[in-house]
């Protein structure tokens, strides 16, 4: 089993909310293709990374989980790059973990 997390960013580079139905459409997508989803969206997450060594920079963000048991890492690529310019990122985290149910 494989547990996938998109970490999707808040706000835009010039720090403007995107609307919520960017969230609700990524949330749809993938449920409609995997048959469920968790999100984390009441309390978002803060990222904060070294951009230089002078600058840091954070993001808010909300995270999304989908589970499967096949993983297709054409289909989870192409998907990242797709959300990439919907969210106007530079760079935009899909991460995979292998996990065992319990």
């Amino acid at each position: 089993m494989h547990l996938i997390q998109i970490l999707l960013p808040l706000y835009d580079n010039e720090g403007k909310p995107f609307g919520q139905e960017l969230f609700l459409r990524v949330r749809d997508e993938l449920s409609e293709r995997f048959g469920g989803i968790t999100t984390y969206m009441r309390s978002p997450a803060r990222g904060l990374w070294k951009e230089t060594r002078e600058t840091t920079v954070h993001d808010d963000i909300v995270i999304y989980e989908v589970m499967v048991e096949d993983l297709d890492r054409d289909w989870w690529h192409n998907y990242r790059q797709q959300l990439t310019v919907i969210f106007r990122q530079a760079l935009l985290i899909v991460r995979v973990s292998e996990v065992q149910l319990l």
